[in-house]
């Protein structure tokens, strides 16, 4: 395995900290000369983990990635480098000096986490019961990350062969002074995942108190959705089971909005204006488990990353959810027939969320066959989505896969646009059965709707590559093909 260099690794979010940890009310996350944390009590350590440091990602690569996009000219030439590269599915993505997006907070925040776990239990003024409490929303946070990391660096999870893909450092230490890291491969980093948060679980909240606090819920549901995507279905169904009965114990509302109230009139997301729907913020979104954001202009203020025709069509005319996006561009003008810009919500919810949580345990029950408890929670979420008569699926629950797939394609309706197809397509590329599911090309439409360019996703970027700033640094470190 090759070395990757601790300072390399940290300058994408280490030196942000002090700024990213003016939300909390306390400035205790300074790094002293000698790397120590100016924290002292428990509730210095528990306060640290829930400010906008934590809420705000930066990672939005994603959007542009998935097989639900399309774009448009002239909003795709005149969009960024870095967008039209991550369109074609280039190889390089980022000019020669500058860092990865994807590695920019959630380094920080790895950071941040490893400074808790490692001293927490060492804090002053808080119970045993409290210590252990905030440990273990730093591993389940930490656990998260390394998730988010390892679906952009990593190969997709797969048991023959993730012994030996690389994937990504694993960083226990928050020592600045630390540069002796290898790059682990991906069955490493699944087992650190799961190891973290299988320790965390009996010490997290039980109850969903605060949507950017770590709870049981949320580590439940974690630990299914990292199983799901290691084929492990049957052991991830519990977990979801878990996540459910512990999100119904909520001190706060946790659950689905009804788009059929909501979106009626008087409703709550009304009125629809320029930026879309009247959602809440991501603190007061009820459908939020663990509150995790993306702020990106992408599918909101900006015209290049649009709805395939493909993914335009896989939704009913009554469907509520087409409230959330907009065939005007954005400051005016009308887009050609099935391209369509997200308006909605501002923040993208990228953490852990209801919908989340009810089509994958849909998918795993219907995995482990289990077909009609599979179509209970697809209709039930979209009895929240749309009208009772549009609602009801196509009679596909006596055949398995059918029923898969449509649970599948129930993700692209309940999540276009906003980046989760990619990690969907990651796994499903090496799923004996799903396989041929995934979208390959990408298409880039004139203003009259006609092909302007497609461009071919080919094996090799179903992973990401490191900014060539980390390669020039770490010269022994090798890169993704």
């Amino acid at each position: 395995m090759k070395k990757i260099k601790h300072s390399i690794l940290y300058s994408f979010g280490i030196a942000m900290m002090l700024t990213s940890a003016s939300s909390c009310k306390k400035d205790f996350l300074e790094v002293s000369p000698k790397g120590k944390l100016i924290a002292q009590s428990t509730n210095d350590y528990e306060t640290s983990l829930i400010s906008l440091a934590v809420l705000n990602m930066d990672s939005d690569a994603q959007l542009a990635l998935g097989d639900d996009v399309a774009s448009l000219e002239p909003y795709f030439s005149g969009s960024t480098l870095r967008m039209q590269r991550l369109f074609k599915w280039e190889d390089v993505i980022y000019q020669r000096g500058e860092d990865n997006f994807e590695m920019r907070v959630t380094m920080k925040n790895i950071y941040l986490f490893n400074k808790v776990i490692n001293e927490v239990m060492q804090s002053t003024g808080g119970t045993e019961a409290q210590k252990k409490m905030v440990l273990a929303q730093a591993k389940t946070g930490r656990a998260w990350t390394y998730f988010l990391l390892i679906n952009y660096f990593g190969k997709p999870y797969n048991p023959a062969t993730a012994a030996t893909d690389p994937g990504f450092p694993i960083i226990e230490k928050a020592d600045v002074t630390e540069n002796n890291f290898t790059r682990a491969s991906v069955q490493e980093v699944y087992d650190f995942i799961l190891s973290d948060l299988n320790s965390a679980l009996a010490d997290l909240p039980a109850q969903i108190t605060h949507r950017i606090r770590v709870s049981r819920s949320a580590g439940e549901g974690i630990l299914g959705k990292v199983l799901l995507f290691m084929r492990r279905f049957d052991e991830a169904l519990p977990h979801f089971d878990n996540a459910f009965t512990y999100m119904n114990n909520a001190a706060i509302n946790v659950g689905l909005y009804d788009y059929n109230v909501t979106f009626a009139p008087g409703g709550s997301f009304l009125p629809i204006g320029f930026l879309g729907p009247n959602f809440p913020l991501s603190p007061s979104h009820e459908e939020n488990i663990l509150a995790k954001q993306n702020g990106t202009t992408w599918a909101f203020i900006s015209n290049e990353v649009l709805t395939s025709p493909e993914t335009y069509d896989l939704y009913a005319p009554g469907d509520l959810r087409l409230n959330c996006f907009s065939a005007t561009a954005y400051p005016g003008g009308a887009f050609p027939p099935k391209l369509l810009r997200r308006t909605g919500p501002l923040n993208k919810q990228i953490g852990f969320t209801v919908p989340d949580l009810y089509l994958l345990r849909a998918e795993a029950k219907a995995r482990e066959n289990d077909l009609a408890g599979a179509k209970a929670d697809v209709e039930f979420l979209r009895s929240k989505r749309m009208p009772t008569n549009v609602a009801v699926p196509p009679a596909i629950a006596s055949d398995k896969n059918a029923l898969i797939k449509f649970i599948l394609d129930e993700r692209i309706r309940e999540f276009a646009l906003q980046g989760y197809r990619w990690f969907d397509m990651r796994r499903l590329s090496v799923d004996p059965d799903f396989s041929n599911t995934i979208g390959t090309t990408h298409t880039v439409y004139n203003a009259q709707g006609a092909v302007s360019a497609t461009y071919t996703l080919r094996p090799e970027r179903l992973t990401l590559r490191f900014a060539q700033k980390v390669i020039d640094l770490n010269p022994k470190m090798e890169n993704n093909p």
